[in-house]
């Protein structure tokens, strides 16, 4: 668990203040610190019901969260208690407490209908908590169901009085939970016995008739069973029949309670530590504490401003801050693994630019794995920006600390050569030939020295150039040779001095067309991961609609068992349409692919001084090796 505020008390997330809600920093700050997955479960239901005690329950506790024992309702707004998974390592449990609905005490249904819908917003696992029985009244009081689809808005393009994507709710929906307690009946249907999910099931059965009462208590059915795929029920006896145990129930040993209630508690208990999926959005986002913050406060905001919450725009908001901090970790990847691996200077410039392409390789999966919702590829764009700003920053470094070095083991090698220069030493007859033989052998002792680095050459160029006045007065000097011996001698100087700024030209375009094929290499590198990143969230989305749409025929069939073939007909459009949208994803992929690589290729192209054509071929090539996986 990450250090900072104590994980183990419970904080309050948000209340009511002003006909608002307001956020705790302190549970955003909480939320903050968590970089792990989170299972978020949330419980909503009516107050007293004992909402509170199950919570403290899945955090391993008898008390936490408040528990009322007085006619007044002790949770406010939604509370938050965040532990460590006790079944999944490197995970949270995030516990959402929700104020009892129809508190008698309010007269805020308005606020209840938005603490019920950013439960199922917020949530992996949505607990539903009633007393006795599912019956018309408990179903009454879950009329809130009813009004999520006029809350929450999946895409921005929707206009506020169409509902139509309610049927993509069931893509980022929780798994819906119905807990009953103080239940007195028998789990049975037509005398034989049936277990609570089945119970739940046949309670969700439509009923049959036009009055407006059957259609009321239709309408909630349908939602449950339209935006819920996944349901499950628990029921609980009495946790005991004495008033002041009950009371006092948060404050009292388990052996005090019913055994058949503790057993019924460990049950619901195991499955949510089981079966309880990690919080995801659309696409297969998965959903961490900061995460979570980000959408608490994207929420809360839109909500306080008079909007409806919209899926869609809260996904933007949280990828536009996670793809900043995605470029930021694979920029400190790259610039931390560069700095360990290099040993500075490099022998040559493609010993340094080996390195950079592996490093540039492993920056980009880190910033495909943190990043998404990149439909422009712009964040990845400013990843390619920033990575050649910081190679050429390497770059100079390893040139500066060739030269550096290089200049002070060139000065050291030359002392004495300069010093008898300075002393005269060759002012004599003969002298030249003492000098050229001074000089080759500081040349030959120079080329001895070790991991000189890039600019070895240039260095030992720059010092030679600068010794070639000097030369040609001891030459001119020279009594000993006549003026045909200097000027073979001047020639040959000249000679040298060619040959040695030809090899160094020569070295000067080697390393330019080094550097064209390592930026040719980490061009490839990058479309290549992004074309291996398209091609995964392409399966996600078919994933997900296949999901939506076998949902919908599980619906239809359900409603075609129970004799409502005219609403069962009238699902037929909005099934063709999910049909349709499949086979669209599937032949719109190489579209979308040409569309990623054509906006990442003329971003990066407009970075890297390599021919057009080049960048040309690279798209061409990869694309051609794309197509034939």
């Amino acid at each position: 668990m990450a250090s900072g505020p104590n994980f183990m008390d419970p904080v309050c997330l948000l209340e009511s203040v002003n006909e608002l809600l307001s956020v705790n920093q302190k549970a955003l700050q909480i939320l903050g610190e968590i970089s792990q997955p989170v299972v978020v479960v949330a419980i909503v239901g009516p107050y007293h019901t004992g909402k509170s005690y199950l919570m403290n329950r899945l955090a391993g506790q008898n008390h936490g969260f408040p528990l009322g024992s007085t006619v007044q309702s002790e949770t406010k707004g939604i509370w938050m208690w965040c532990v460590p998974h006790p079944r999944k390592p490197n995970h949270i449990l995030v516990l959402l407490d929700t104020e009892g609905l129809g508190d008698v005490g309010t007269d805020e249904s308005k606020k209840d209908s938005w603490i019920f819908a950013l439960a199922v917003l917020l949530c992996s696992s949505f607990v539903y908590n009633s007393m006795s029985t599912i019956n018309h009244q408990a179903l009454e009081q879950l009329h809130y169901v009813t009004e999520l689809a006029k809350l929450i808005r999946v895409k921005s393009s929707q206009t506020p009085d169409r509902v139509e994507d309610s049927t993509e709710f069931v893509s980022f929906f929780p798994d819906f939970i119905w807990t009953v307690r103080d239940f007195t009946l028998e789990l049975k249907l037509h005398g034989q016995p049936i277990t609570e999910d089945k119970y739940l099931e046949n309670a969700l059965k439509l009923i049959p008739g036009k009055n407006p009462k059957a259609q009321t208590s239709n309408l909630t059915r349908e939602c449950i069973r339209q935006f819920f795929p996944r349901r499950k029920c628990f029921v609980f006896d009495r946790p005991t029949n004495d008033k002041e145990i009950l009371a006092n129930i948060g404050m009292v040993s388990e052996d005090q309670l019913d055994p058949k209630f503790q057993e019924q508690t460990k049950n619901f208990c195991s499955y949510i530590f089981a079966d309880a999926r990690i919080k995801t959005l659309t696409e297969g986002i998965m959903v961490t504490g900061k995460r979570l913050r980000t959408l608490v406060v994207t929420y809360v905001d839109t909500i306080n401003s008079g909007a409806v919450p919209c899926l869609e725009n809260a996904v933007t908001t949280l990828a536009q801050l996670e793809n900043l901090a995605a470029i930021q970790k694979a920029a400190n990847h790259y610039s931390k693994q560069m700095a360990q691996r290099v040993s500075f200077p490099t022998d040559t410039l493609q010993e340094l630019l080996e390195e950079h392409v592996a490093c540039e390789r492993e920056a980009t999966a880190v910033f495909m794995e943190h990043s998404f919702k990149d439909d422009k590829q712009e964040f990845q764009k400013n990843l390619v920006e920033i990575i050649k700003n910081k190679k050429e920053d390497f770059l100079m470094h390893n040139e500066e600390t060739s030269i550096k070095y290089c200049q002070t083991k060139l000065d050291q090698l030359s002392k004495t050569l300069i010093e008898s220069i300075s002393a005269g030493t060759f002012s004599v007859p003969g002298g030249h030939e003492l000098y050229r033989k001074a000089k080759e052998i500081i040349e030959r002792e120079y080329h001895q020295v070790p991991r000189k680095g890039v600019k070895a050459n240039e260095v030992l160029q720059s010092f030679l150039q600068s010794q070639v006045a000097i030369e040609k007065s001891i030459l001119q000097a020279d009594k000993s040779l006549t003026d045909g011996e200097k000027a073979i001698a001047e020639e040959r100087a000249r000679k040298e001095t060619a040959e040695k700024e030809q090899e160094l030209l020569k070295q000067k375009l080697q390393e330019q067309q080094q550097q064209v094929e390592a930026q040719n290499r980490s061009l490839q590198e990058h479309i290549v991961q992004l074309m291996e990143k398209l091609a995964r969230e392409r399966e996600n989305l078919l994933r997900e609609q296949s999901k939506i749409l076998e949902h919908q025929l599980k619906v239809q069939e359900d409603l075609h068992t129970e004799g409502f073939k005219k609403k069962c007909e009238e699902m037929n459009a909005e099934i063709n349409r999910l049909r349709k949208r499949i086979v669209d994803t599937k032949n719109d992929d190489s579209t979308l692919l040409a569309q990623a690589l054509d906006n990442l290729g003329k971003r990066i192209a407009s970075l890297l001084p390599a021919p057009a054509n080049i960048l040309s071929n690279v798209v061409k090539g990869v694309g051609s090796l794309f197509k034939k996986k």
